[in-house]
């Protein structure tokens, strides 16, 4: 049902996977947790829990498993070996569930870290019209080794035979609004998803020159070639 091969992990491994429809259209990220031999815990942004649950459950047909919703807290600590490895701030870091702890990054700087490492986020670069190598995430969410699952083959097709139009780029910029477009010699060759001063996520197309000036509404702005994923 999903795209990596979570049947590969041992008790107390992870791995990150897609719930995709048979377009391969992005329904969900999903970061899998095997807490036991029969037992996985599917962690996902708050607002996708219910539309997780149906899908699998729709999806059940001859296999004898129970798919039921948890709810859970979730903290990013950076540092300590506790917990569940996270890379989507550009620093090595954990995913600790369900712990009382006092913030000690302001949302506004977390989401800076994020934005420079280069991590899309449900919502602001994921929805149901994104491909995921788009975001680069047949990369980190996808096995092409693994069995059949939605959306399988045209990941497979376009990963062997083809390639995307666009890519999520970080862009330098000193000011950026999502749903900004960028413009390269005139035409609109993309559009900001995220940002905050200085930096934005963008969808860009690929025959934009990495040296290039782009203007992002009347600003200047530059693609970032080396986003800050550890």
């Amino acid at each position: 049902m999903v795209s990596n091969d979570v049947e590969a992990l041992a008790v107390g491994e992870w791995c990150d996977a897609l719930l995709l429809t048979p377009k391969a259209r992005v329904i969900a990220t999903l970061r899998v947790w095997r807490r036991d031999e029969d037992n996985f815990l599917l962690l996902t942004e708050p607002e996708l829990g219910d539309a997780v649950v149906a899908e699998l459950r729709k999806m059940r047909f001859a296999a004898k498993c129970e798919i039921e919703p948890e709810q859970h807290t979730s903290t990013i600590v950076f540092g300590g070996d506790e917990g569940i490895p996270n890379d989507e701030y550009g620093v090595l870091a954990r995913e600790v569930l369900d712990v009382e702890l006092e913030p000690t990054i302001a949302p506004g700087e977390l989401e800076r870290m994020r934005i420079e490492a280069g991590t899309p986020r449900y919502g602001y670069e994921l929805d149901d019209r994104v491909l995921p190598a788009e975001a680069g995430l047949d990369k980190t969410h996808i096995s092409f080794t693994k069995g059949c699952y939605p959306g399988q083959e045209p990941i497979a097709r376009l990963h062997y035979r083809g390639h995307v139009n666009r890519q999520l780029r970080v862009l330098a910029v000193e000011s950026a609004s999502p749903g900004d477009e960028i413009e390269y010699q005139g035409k609109s060759v993309g559009r900001v998803t995220s940002a905050v001063p200085g930096v934005a996520l963008a969808y860009v197309r690929n025959e934009v020159p990495d040296d290039a000036e782009l203007s992002v509404g009347g600003a200047t702005a530059r693609l970032d070639l080396a986003p800050a994923r550890p």
